[in-house]
């Protein structure tokens, strides 16, 4: 009998949600700057990419993140975007303002230089309301912003969003 209250301690520990760990902390850090970059964007599956070109700027606190940037395309097009993310424990939560200017939820968590992110969009996207969302870092001046919704009809993932950045 008093085994079973350490082993559900010890499962809170290890399974509830925590304050950030020094780890995601220092991650975090290498993630802010200034960013600039190119990529390509799908208004809804099956129509063509847009290319455009980025600006974002970050900042990272010990258990945080926040990127405010711009995106242009076909000249006349100009979208501002920002995602808030907050780590705790092993996750992260926030949330994203694309292109509607309705907040989506995000959450997920990260596998080595990748946090990995669930979406629910504010509003119905190509048929649904879920997507993924991954910010990778690559390399110590580059990173990857890519979002990957799922093609109701064949069932297929395709890559929505690709924006590749430098600092």
């Amino acid at each position: 009998m008093r085994s079973r209250p350490a082993l559900l301690a010890f499962i809170a520990l290890v399974f509830l949600p925590g304050p950030a760990s020094a780890a995601e902390g220092d991650f975090l850090k290498t993630l802010a700057g200034n960013w600039r970059g190119k990529g390509m964007v799908l208004t809804r599956i099956g129509a063509n990419p847009i290319n455009v070109t980025c600006d974002f700027a970050s900042t990272a606190g010990p258990a945080s993140l926040s990127m405010q940037g711009t995106c242009r395309g076909l000249l006349v097009i100009r979208r501002s975007i920002t995602a808030d993310l907050e780590a705790s424990g092993r996750g992260y939560s926030g949330t994203y303002i694309g292109p509607s200017g309705q907040p989506s939820v995000l959450s997920g968590s990260r596998r080595g230089n990748a946090i990995n992110l669930g979406v629910r969009w504010a509003r119905v996207i190509n048929g649904d309301r879920v997507a993924n969302m991954t910010i990778e870092k690559i390399g110590n001046d580059r990173l990857r912003l890519q979002t990957v919704d799922k093609d109701l009809s064949s069932g297929k993932s395709v890559v929505t969003s690709r924006i590749d950045l430098t600092r």
